[in-house]
């Protein structure tokens, strides 16, 4: 169970609905300029949105102050270093921010520029996350993403340039068509930058994608479960020995202070308030989630209504299988106070089989060990369906 004596961390996640063009493996819920025409939706009606969003939610949540804020999308470089600084205006009027807070903005290289960073700065944010994806031309062709092979390295250079105190890459590895050369030309780009956080994920073919549409229709293979499971350890392998150690099965960071707070809270069963269209959000075990259409998001706030679509309230149960299941997933493992006692003795075999490490199980933590990060969802599944024997 969560320290009683330590405040719950609480953050505010805002989404940014648009892009310039839709990749074809992406499902997040975005829009594109001509998706949103004769719709009324815009970027300056999205602000004024998320503006009654905020104050909204502050005389919900009361008097707290925000340790950590993030800018997803979407591509919310998009829509400029000024309007991103009038979203952090308005979580410091609602809100305030803690002292220390982190604030980040993910971007595409392609609609940044050093200017654009400066902007970032002056406003208050201290950590942005570039979609890198690839180094490999043809991979990035596979990915529709639009920006070249050196855009993403260039732009993290001027991010830490113009004195953004983080600057993270994202990869995405094992798409059809990548090679491990592919792979390990990608992860000499990336540490060429000397960004202090890496972010790794293998290709998921989601339905509804046009990746999933060419999978479906026989232009490309589905991707390969072993060939994944090669590239992440060498993935974890380059990452380490250049000095970036995991802390997230997913995540790599040069040190503690380059960890990213903001999805640490999210791991940690903290609060956070989901503003923007489609965004989710959760506070003391009840989530929710906001309407997904940009116009309708916006009509809705403007007529004083709650964008709310949908909620759901976690049970005992509910939050203590999602602890297992998220702190699992995190370098400083999961407590096994957690676990029932069929899931301890599921942990003591899951050391046996090398999949939870033997001495930190010992200490009474359950930690992953390298083969156990490839098979991280099987051991969650034997923690929590153990039955006594």
């Amino acid at each position: 169970m969560p320290d009683p004596e330590v405040p719950t961390p609480f953050g505010v996640y805002v989404h940014v609905p648009f892009c310039a063009s839709r990749c074809g493996y992406c499902d997040f819920n975005t829009y594109t300029a001509d998706e949103l025409a004769d719709s009324g939706a815009s970027p300056d009606g999205w602000l004024e949105a998320v503006r009654r969003e905020l104050a909204g939610a502050a005389a919900v949540v009361g008097d707290r102050r925000v340790d950590t804020v993030f800018v997803g999308g979407g591509t919310p470089s998009l829509i400029g270093a000024q309007r991103l600084g009038a979203v952090l205006d308005a979580v410091r009027a609602e809100f305030g921010l803690a002292e220390g807070a982190e604030v980040t903005t993910e971007s595409n290289p392609e609609s940044t520029s050093p200017e654009f960073f400066a902007g970032l700065v002056d406003a208050g944010y201290t950590r942005v996350s570039l979609g890198m994806q690839s180094a490999a031309p043809h991979v990035l062709a596979v990915l529709d993403r639009r920006h070249t092979p050196g855009r993403a390295v260039a732009a993290a250079r001027e991010a830490r340039a113009a004195g953004i105190g983080h600057v993270n890459l994202d990869l995405i590895y094992a798409t059809p068509g990548e090679t491990d050369d592919d792979l390990r030309a990608s992860l000499d780009a990336v540490l060429s930058a000397e960004v202090d956080h890496v972010s790794a994920y293998s290709l998921i073919v989601e339905d509804g994608t046009a990746l999933a549409r060419r999978v479906r229709r026989g232009e490309l293979p589905a991707p390969d479960d072993d060939v994944a499971a090669a590239r992440y350890e060498i993935l974890d392998d380059t990452l380490s020995e250049a000095g970036l150690r995991w802390y997230e099965v997913s995540n790599w960071a040069r040190d503690d202070a380059a960890a990213c707070r903001h999805n640490l809270g999210y791991w940690l069963d903290g609060d956070w308030w989901g503003a923007g269209p489609g965004a989710h959000s959760h506070l003391a075990g009840r989530r929710w989630w906001n309407v997904k259409h940009p116009a309708r998001y916006a009509a809705m706030l403007a007529a004083g209504e709650a964008p709310e679509a949908g909620h759901e309230v976690l049970g005992p149960e509910e939050r203590a299988t999602e602890r297992v299941m998220l702190r699992l997933r995190l370098a400083t493992g999961l407590p096994l106070d957690l676990l029932d006692a069929p899931g301890r003795a599921a942990a003591g075999r899951a050391a046996a089989e090398g999949l939870l490490d033997g001495a930190a199980l010992e200490t009474g933590r359950a930690v992953l060990t390298r083969r156990g990060r490839l098979l991280a969802d099987r051991v969650v599944t034997d923690l929590l369906t153990a039955v006594p024997v």
